[in-house]
């Protein structure tokens, strides 16, 4: 049964440079097409789509995309990609808006924001 929630769809200038990212985050292709990729992972999907030319590329320099996963797995995955964890300021830890999260740098420029309530950590 699917599961009901929204899902980001994440435009990339190089799609499958992209995929070797999400894998390394722990996702794994779920399906999808050539141009338009379905992955899941710590109970999340997202969709990943190529992006245009011109005026549709996505803009490296200041991408204005984002994606938060939520999930209690935030130090397993803050692990798995340790070098790519934006510092200083993306060190995993409470915020005080009152998650416990990091910032991860993705494929374009994307900021990757991974967390979970303070409150619900073990």
């Amino acid at each position: 049964m699917p599961a009901v929630g929204a899902f980001a769809i994440i435009p990339s200038n190089d799609l499958m440079a992209a995929i070797p990212f999400w894998e390394r985050l722990g996702f794994e292709r779920a399906g999808g097409t050539e141009d338009y990729i379905i992955m899941s992972g710590w109970s999340c999907e997202l969709h990943l789509t190529q992006a245009g030319q011109g005026e549709w590329r996505v803009p490296e320099a200041h991408n204005p995309f984002g994606v938060f996963i939520r999930t209690p797995d935030v130090a397993a995955i803050a692990a798995r990609v340790d070098d790519l964890v934006i510092r200083p300021g993306g060190l995993l830890r409470h915020r005080e808006w009152g998650l416990y999260e990091v910032g991860i740098a993705g494929p374009d420029g994307l900021l990757v924001r991974v967390g979970w309530p303070s409150a619900l950590m073990a």
